[in-house]
């Protein structure tokens, strides 16, 4: 590659076509997936990979689309998932009020709307897991972590440089790291922010009656309720995930209450359909805001997964919308690869943005409008949604619209 800057006194120099700022699942399955291909990427990020194997299980889960799925297995991922991914094999909508028996207007995604499952539900230790291994695994990929860089990016190529006096030449910086993104405040690209004033509260539950692989998603006033299969282990052998949102105050003082409040909280949001619930593991709390950058590209560099999108939860796409555009970036790259093509050509970001953004500001208006739709206690609204949810039911064309989208397939 032309551009590549010399090496100073004591430091070692990697060149790799691909260098990605952030181990996440988005950087690290677009890590594994390009390595699959054999592509020679770096991966930086400033935690150490290790810690986040945390061995406890801590109540926090992933839905995995079927796309997403499809993308971990081409990556070579999934099969060393630890434990076996659940399916959501059916999706109960209901609207309602706490402590009350929900809308009799009811929308239900069965195993009749699609050939296969909706997803699936790992834990996020387990991605964690199979993700290490993956990384760990791969000859092509170089892993640069816990440290800190230096990036310069100039037309001609990118030079990263590591606390430890490491150094990675590259064609393309993909920066994927997180909401927060560093990299992309660096390179000046502006991004729009919307706040919620919701939070949201994480946790598992063990139940006292079989999910049969179902989910809730039940809309309340202050936010919608969502209960998410999980594998059982042992000690729980039906167990499920919750995502829950409340109003930011209301919120704290939920996931501070002690064990038996807490859990008739649950109960008055779930209602009896799994019995009696008890919850398993740590309650987590995130404030929930959604924001979008104004491009996804800069010299030399690409924004992908929450560096360039976040969404509301809602609809439990944000990690499947951070795949997509690792699905579509790794196509483009691998396809220029085989062609022997520059990876970090301003032609083949410019083919990235074009596929990736218009869709993903799609579903951040669709989640922005559904949470406004149904985050409130309006009278007009409420009958409205019920009758929309109703219609949704009543119409398997449009039923299976709505499937295959949030599938990703």
């Amino acid at each position: 590659m032309s551009g590549m800057m010399e090496p100073n006194a004591g430091e070692t120099v990697t060149d790799v076509a691909v260098c990605i700022i952030g181990a996440g699942p988005v950087g690290a399955t677009l890590a594994c997936r390009l390595a699959r291909d054999g592509i020679a990427v770096a991966i930086v990020d400033r935690a150490a990979l290790s810690p986040m194997e945390n061995p406890e299980f801590d109540g926090r889960a992933y839905a995995i689309a079927a796309g997403s799925k499809n993308l971990l297995e081409a990556a070579g991922v999934w099969e060393n998932l630890p434990q076996v991914a659940c399916p959501i094999e059916d999706i109960l909508v209901t609207d309602g009020r706490p402590g009350e028996p929900p809308s009799p207007l009811s929308l239900e995604f069965t195993r009749e709307d699609s050939k296969q499952p909706f997803g699936w539900m790992a834990e996020a230790r387990a991605l964690r897991v199979a993700l290490n291994a993956t990384l760990h695994a791969s000859p092509l990929i170089t892993l640069l972590a816990p440290t800190e860089v230096s990036i310069v990016r100039r037309e001609d190529g990118v030079t990263v440089r590591a606390t430890d006096g490491r150094v990675v030449n590259a064609q393309l910086l993909v920066a994927a790291d997180g909401r927060g993104s560093r990299t992309r405040s660096q390179a000046g690209i502006p991004i729009t922010k919307l706040p919620y004033g919701q939070s949201g509260i994480v946790c598992a539950i063990a139940h006292e009656l079989p999910h049969d692989n179902g989910a809730l998603e039940h809309f309340l006033p202050a936010g919608p309720f969502a209960q998410l299969p999980m594998s059982g282990t042992e000690d729980h052998p039906y167990l499920s995930a919750i995502v829950w949102s409340e109003k930011d105050a209301m919120a704290q003082r939920i996931a501070a209450l002690p064990d038996a409040a807490f859990r008739r909280e649950l109960q008055r949001r779930m209602g009896d359909r799994l019995g009696e619930v008890t919850p398993v593991g740590r309650r987590w709390v995130y404030p929930l805001s959604a924001q979008y950058a104004q491009r996804y590209t800069d010299t030399r560099l690409v924004l992908a997964g929450d560096a360039a999108h976040g969404i509301h939860p809602i609809a439990g796409q944000g990690l499947n919308l951070g795949f997509r555009d690792v699905t579509t970036l790794s196509e483009l790259l691998i396809a220029a690869h085989q062609k022997g093509e520059d990876l970090g050509s301003p032609a083949l970001l410019a083919r990235y943005q074009a596929r990736c953004r218009p869709t993903n500001m799609l579903m951040f208006m669709a989640t922005d409008a559904l949470d406004r739709l149904f985050s409130n206690d309006n009278p007009v609204l409420r009958l409205a949604r019920d009758v929309g949810i109703a219609a949704v039911h009543r119409l398997p064309r449009l039923r299976k619209a709505f499937v295959k989208h949030a599938m990703g397939v």
